[in-house]
């Protein structure tokens, strides 16, 4: 984990980046700001934080970082010593995590436990239109479920596109915290609530039909399992569905909070 601090004094605002090593985008929007000249209001912390997995392009060493927090300082695998040290390093900050993903260009927010200044935070945030909170399936060891974080899904995996996306976050998540000195522009975020997670079957293959963010109606055609048709039995918005974006989960089912 490299920790990278701007301005006088102890930080209570973080950027963290590479939290999975072969989502690339955080990190190279974060080495872009660095090389930067900022005059910072206030202190803030930059992380660039699972490097072994940066530098070998895999998701991790050991096990997802983003499934063992809050860590184990004595643990066996890498990540869960990494997990706990990262806990102790964003103590007392807001935070955001940035991620990629295989199943939409376009940059959206997830949250768990959201508040008013959770989703003011993702109003100020310019291309943010999607807010998806998982609060109902959490198991308390993601990012999300951290007090005052929350994660962007920048774009698609490795793409340039996620790194442009990720470093305008940069600027606007330290404009709404007062790290920069910059307007605040609002955008018209929608919330999502997950109320199912769908999992693949060992060994299968699957393709996904429909549209990320797009409502599938009751009775639709959104999937195919080998070839078998997969039809929704109630409206849902789908979430962050891909081919083989994940090893064991095809996706999520939402439900969009009027």
């Amino acid at each position: 984990m490299r920790v990278n601090v701007l301005g006088a004094g102890n930080p209570q605002v973080a950027v963290v980046g590479a939290i999975h090593g072969d989502e690339p985008s955080g990190a190279h929007a974060i080495e872009r700001f660095l090389s930067e000249e900022h005059n910072v209001q206030r202190p803030v912390k930059l992380i660039i934080l699972n490097e072994p997995a940066l530098e070998q392009n895999t998701r991790y060493i050991d096990v997802d970082v983003n499934r063992v927090l809050p860590g184990d300082p004595t643990g066996d695998q890498y990540e869960e010593r990494l997990a706990y040290d990262f806990i102790q390093e964003i103590a007392g900050c807001v935070g955001m995590g940035i991620h990629s993903t295989f199943s939409s260009a376009q940059p959206f927010g997830t949250i768990a436990n959201p508040n008013n200044r959770k989703r003011r935070l993702f109003d100020s945030l310019s291309g943010f239109h999607h807010v998806v909170d998982f609060t109902q399936i959490s198991s308390g060891s993601r990012g999300v479920d951290l007090p005052w974080y929350v994660d962007v899904e920048a774009g698609l995996q490795q793409s340039n596109t996620a790194a442009e996306n990720a470093y305008e976050c940069i600027i606007d998540f330290l404009s709404f915290t007062g790290v920069l000195e910059a307007t605040v522009s609002e955008t018209n975020t929608r919330e999502y609530e997950v109320f199912e997670t769908v999992w693949k079957e060992p060994d299968s293959e699957y393709h996904f039909d429909a549209t990320n963010f797009r409502r599938v109606a009751e009775g639709e055609v959104y999937a195919t399992c080998n070839g078998t048709e997969i039809v929704a039995d109630r409206p849902f918005y789908p979430v962050l569905f891909s081919d083989d974006g994940h090893e064991s989960i095809f996706g999520y089912k939402t439900a969009l909070q009027e």
